[in-house]
């Protein structure tokens, strides 16, 4: 149909305001908006050429919408169906894998497999994982936990995060503990190195040379590490630690010592030398409440990076190894962020316990 003999296209006052709603809305499509405005133009009585030179559009694409107008309306401007394959999982089969994902399990008591769950619910299952990516289902996955039975569990939650958050003036903070039998270990054979396709491979079995001790104390200002290797962690061993904090931290700060339960930080001797050192303050975390403590996520940043992929042919390679990898992270330390205050973390025990202490348990 050439520009000459259009049809010529008459708006309803409805259907005016609808269209100049669409082609304004800064919500609506932008494949409607110019279909709007197509048709919009077609009603002042423009050609198709003039419109298409005016949207700059193709004039076939003004003749086709034109066209579809005068035959259905203002429904002839909605996108039509795509082609493709129908859907075959209906919404009553994607609930009932959800439902059974979330409240049943199958016989054995072992969590469902998407096979199991596809035999279950006759969908494939290829669809049944599409539904677990929908919904944030992990099946497969398990995590642990333990709530602290500390009876000051709210004080010293506290108390730890205040000195995090809210830093005494005049004073240091040091989150303070040990790290266990770290093992200088000997693979039997050589590391195969990485390759394209292909990821380091190491023997399974190995020898192992010994074990030490690692005290560390973590500057929560600075990130700054003090460490002291050690062959045991008796309460002698951690009064020496609390002597090397001493000397190498400037003198007239006062000391706040973040650190665990264990028996050794509170035996006799530590008792005696604290009195001997008022300037240093201990605080204790809530029992089984070591991730308060941020010198945990110091030490699993040290085996990641240290002794977790070493190979030690000595205790004293491992010792000149830990050593070395201390003074390169002082070199360039950087604190870590704690973000959730006392309440925050308060609040989301308290829900946890809710959900735990319901009928269901």
């Amino acid at each position: 149909m050439g520009d000459n003999r259009v049809e010529p296209l008459v708006l309803s006052d409805t259907e005016r305001l609808t269209l100049q709603g669409w082609a304004k809305r800064r919500t609506t499509a932008q494949g409607l908006a110019k279909r709007a405005r197509m048709v919009l133009a077609c009603a002042d009585g423009l050609s198709n050429t003039a419109v298409a030179a005016r949207l700059e559009t193709d004039r076939k694409t003004v003749a086709r919408w034109r066209s579809r107008f005068l035959r259905e309306r203002l429904d002839g401007l909605s996108d039509e169906p795509r082609p493709g394959v129908p859907r075959t999982i209906t919404d009553a089969q994607v609930e009932e894998a959800v439902v059974r994902t979330l409240e049943e399990i199958p016989a054995g008591a072992t969590p469902w497999s998407k096979r199991e769950l596809a035999a279950r619910t006759g969908i494939s299952p290829t669809s049944v994982l599409r539904i677990w990516r929908a919904f944030g289902l992990q099946p497969w996955r398990t995590e642990t936990f333990k709530i602290s039975p500390d009876p000051l569990l709210i004080d010293k939650i506290r108390d730890v995060v205040g000195l995090y958050l809210a830093p005494p003036s005049n004073a240091a903070v040091f989150a303070v503990d040990e790290k266990p039998q770290i093992q200088a270990l000997e693979r039997t054979a050589p590391a195969l190195p990485m390759v394209p396709g292909t990821p380091e491979r190491r023997s399974f079995d190995y020898v192992r040379h010994g074990t030490v001790d690692l005290f560390a104390a973590l500057n929560t200002a600075t990130g700054k590490v003090i460490g002291k290797l050690s062959a045991q962690h008796r309460a002698v061993d951690f009064r020496d630690f609390l002597d090397e904090i001493d000397r190498q931290t400037e003198a007239g700060l006062a000391i706040h010592v973040i650190c665990d339960n264990l028996s050794a930080h509170k035996a006799p001797v530590v008792h005696k030398w604290l009195l001997a050192h008022p300037r240093f303050e201990l605080h204790f975390t809530p029992t089984y409440s070591s991730w308060i403590n941020q010198v945990e996520r110091w030490f699993a940043e040290l085996e990641r990076r240290c002794p977790e992929r070493g190979v030690f042919c000595s205790l004293d390679e491992l010792k000149t190894a830990l050593e070395e990898w201390i003074k390169t992270w002082n070199e360039d330390a950087r604190p870590f962020k704690w973000a959730k205050t006392a309440d925050q973390i308060i609040d989301r025990t308290c829900r946890y316990c809710d959900r735990i202490s319901g009928p269901g348990h």
